[in-house]
């Protein structure tokens, strides 16, 4: 995500920092019901798994924002489709043996680090 937001229009925290913590509980969000992506938007209101991240899409580069035509099908279509892509992305995508080390521009994104 990070690399198609030419913008830089997002900033991250983990929902386990406190930052993460402290944004769940501003918005009565219980992080043992989800586990997954949150989108926080200060002007409007919050999204979760499918919504979320076809929201993000909107803003990022390439092929991306065509996306959001997913938004048109209802949450309950959706959810199971993102569910599934999660639990096999690692089978399908391959898992990285370390993760990137960001350097000062990225480290400046995340809220928590």
């Amino acid at each position: 995500m990070i690399k198609h937001d030419k913008k830089r229009n997002f900033r991250y925290a983990s929902l386990q920092s406190e930052l993460g913590k402290e944004l769940l509980a501003e918005r009565n969000i219980d992080p043992k019901i989800i586990d997954s992506i949150i989108l926080i938007d200060p002007k409007k209101a919050y999204y979760f798994k499918s919504t979320a991240a076809l929201e993000i899409s909107k803003e990022l580069s390439g092929l991306y924002p065509l996306l959001r035509i997913f938004l048109f099908f209802p949450e309950k279509m959706r959810d199971p489709i993102y569910d599934f892509i999660a639990k096999n992305r690692y089978k399908w995508f391959g898992k990285k043996e370390s993760c990137m080390i960001p350097n000062d521009e990225i480290k400046s994104l995340f809220l928590d680090f």
